[in-house]
């Protein structure tokens, strides 16, 4: 294996992939947000990213075998995939989450996800994982499909966005 870094640390090797913010929040976006598109990912930032820091994280998480990109050709949008090294990581963002819930002020409405996916443990990160694979990878539909997680955590996040009935 390529050593192009600091050092052969795996948690070295890991920051320098994933160190800066853009870059996960970027792979949360495609991931929990479905956005697979550079106009997309621009206009729906929670954090308002810049369109060249945007443009450069895109292209560093290709470079870097995070995301694939497929070339529509002229004058069409180039759609971005995550590859199975991005889709290994949800238990990292479930940590992460997990992390952000106990420490760190949160709205509402950006908590419930971390909320939903803490309570489900593995098996619904094993389930999101593999929706992530047949969504970004053309892996097969399970046999045996349940309700998808992508949409258990959307109605959950139109559900803390909704005004509580008083």
């Amino acid at each position: 294996m390529r050593q192009d870094g600091r050092s052969g640390c795996p948690i070295n090797r890991a920051v320098e992939a994933l160190g800066d913010h853009w870059t996960l929040l970027v792979l949360r976006d495609i991931t929990f947000g479905g956005r697979r598109h550079f106009r997309e990912l621009l206009a729906g930032s929670e954090e308002g990213i810049a369109s060249n820091i945007l443009a450069d994280r895109l292209h560093r998480l290709v470079d870097d075998g995070m995301l694939t990109r497929d070339d529509p050709g002229r004058g069409r949008r180039a759609t971005y995939s995550l590859t199975e090294a991005s889709i290994q990581l949800i238990p990292v963002f479930v940590a992460l989450g997990s992390w952000g819930l106990r420490h760190r002020e949160t709205t509402d409405e950006l908590r419930v996800r971390a909320e939903l996916l803490e309570e489900g443990g593995p098996a619904m990160w094993a389930d999101f994982m593999a929706e992530l694979r047949v969504t970004h990878l053309g892996a097969p539909e399970p046999a045996h499909p349940r309700e998808p997680v992508v949409e258990r955590l959307r109605a959950a996040r139109e559900g803390a966005r909704e005004p509580a009935a008083g």
